[in-house]
């Protein structure tokens, strides 16, 4: 026995404590079982590098985690119970009474390779079937300290809560959990039908990995609906309680209440659910046994046992008999469904056979069409001269008054100055004056100054016509 075998059960809730008093007995001892695994489990995800790890079949996994959390789970519960009869996922139906009316179904821990790669998404399962009727369940999430219970006739409850489902109707606001087929065997092709069909009419698909909680989703409202194929007993029982409690509906793909053991479960709230059943109906049971000569030898041993289809299909295709075992497996699991016959093959094709070569052809100058004329181009007339450009009065006005009031300056050498500072007096020819003339003597030398007085000075454009 592992050392975390031993670990004491976690202490409840306090609400939930409080609330046990009123539930059932046996649900209150598969309470105290679930928890008792769940300590186990905690203990172990503390180091996951320790736990040792085999492999029952291919992508199936089993730890000594399992077998002591189902250790736990039967010990408390044949201690309480010990007339009841007990079905495991380890250890199948080796303890308890095996003709007990009271049937205990146990999944020790849901998602065993979620838990060994360190992925929180991990249940424990415990359900208590009477006379075939599911009556108590417990699944219990020892990561989160989740844990979902139901009575028959109860109701649901996450801890303290009550559970209902959701009111979605639209398929397209819906939101699918699901499972893949992970087994070897399992008909991947079938899910990839299934999964294109779905997806196509809802909001999101999710796989989570652990099916005893998916249930439990549905039954939250986190979920709208769900679906699976290739599930068993323990992986269905308690959910599929919780989720009827919480006002959904359970059924296999074409709706009936027969899905404990049909290996395939579509669940949700009613409007969704009708919905599901829809699209998975005519997928429904596809792999199935054949009767017994259809196959030979081995073969034969390797298909398992299952019930007869409760609705044949038409025209069923039966798998060639080979001599080689394993080709004859591989054959009979393929869609045997009328819905699902792969066409012949085409015929091939004959290629066309290649056409005679075409002798060469030849041109000669004499056949090829002669040459168009030259386009003749129309001679361009010579525009007229523009006429002369006439000055307006008013132009002429205009420039006549500008040039009146333009500032005078003297036209002056630029090399006149520093040839006078250079040259003396007697060489340059004339004589500096002493000073310059005023505006005074200016208008005297004009005669402007004869104007009288009083009377502004007159501008010389004043009586120019405009």
């Amino acid at each position: 026995m592992p050392p975390f075998a031993a670990a004491p059960a976690r202490t409840p809730r306090p609400a939930l404590h409080a609330m046990s008093q009123t539930l059932h007995p046996m649900l209150n001892i598969a309470i105290k079982a679930a928890r008792a695994a769940g300590a186990i489990i905690n203990r172990a995800a503390l180091d996951i590098e320790r736990v040792q790890v085999t492999a029952k079949s291919h992508n199936d996994f089993v730890t000594e985690v399992d077998s002591a959390a189902e250790m736990a789970i039967i010990e408390t519960l044949l201690q309480a119970y010990p007339g009841h009869g007990i079905l495991a996922e380890e250890s199948g139906r080796t303890h308890g009474a095996r003709d007990s009316e009271y049937v205990w179904i146990i999944d020790p821990l849901d998602g065993t390779t979620n838990f060994i790669h360190g992925f929180p998404v991990y249940a424990v399962s415990i359900a208590l079937a009477f006379r075939g009727q599911v009556q108590q369940a417990v699944v219990y999430d020892p990561a989160r300290n989740d844990l979902f219970y139901a009575s028959k006739g109860k109701g649901a409850y996450l801890n303290d809560r009550r559970l209902r489902v959701s009111k979605r109707s639209r398929m397209l606001e819906a939101l699918i959990g699901t499972g893949f087929p992970f087994r070897k065997g399992d008909n991947f092709k079938r899910y990839l039908k299934i999964f294109e069909d779905v997806m196509q009419v809802c909001a999101g698909l999710r796989r989570p990995g652990a099916a005893a909680l998916d249930l439990c989703y549905v039954a939250a409202g986190w979920y709208d609906g769900f679906f699976e194929t290739g599930l068993n007993p323990w992986d269905v029982a308690a959910g599929s309680l919780i989720i009827t409690e919480a006002g959904g509906l359970v059924g296999n793909f074409t709706g009936e209440a027969d899905f404990l053991h049909q290996r395939e479960l579509v669940a949700g709230n009613p409007r969704i659910y009708a919905q599901l059943v829809q699209i998975l109906a005519p997928y429904t049971r596809v792999i199935k046994d054949e009767p017994a000569e259809a196959a030979s030898g081995p073969a034969q041993a390797t298909r398992p046992a299952a019930k007869p289809a409760v609705k044949p299909r038409a025209t069923p295709r039966k798998p060639a008999a080979v001599a080689d075992p394993e080709a004859a497996t591989l054959a009979f699991l393929q869609p045997i469904g009328a819905d699902y016959v792969e066409a012949p093959p085409p015929a091939p094709v004959e290629a066309p056979a290649p056409a005679a070569p075409r002798p060469p052809v030849r041109i000669r100058k004499a056949d090829l069409p002669a040459a168009p004329p030259p386009r003749e181009v129309a001679e361009r007339r010579p525009r007229p001269p523009a006429a002369p450009f006439v000055p307006s009065e008013h132009s002429l006005a205009k420039a006549a008054a500008e040039a009146a009031f333009a500032p005078v300056e003297p036209l002056q050498d630029e090399a006149a100055p520093a040839a006078w500072a250079e040259a003396p007096e007697s060489e340059a020819g004339f004589e500096m004056p002493d000073a310059l003339p005023t505006e005074a003597s200016q208008r005297d030398a004009t005669g402007s100054g004869t104007e009288p007085e009083g009377e502004p000075p007159r501008r010389p454009d004043e009586d120019a016509p405009f």
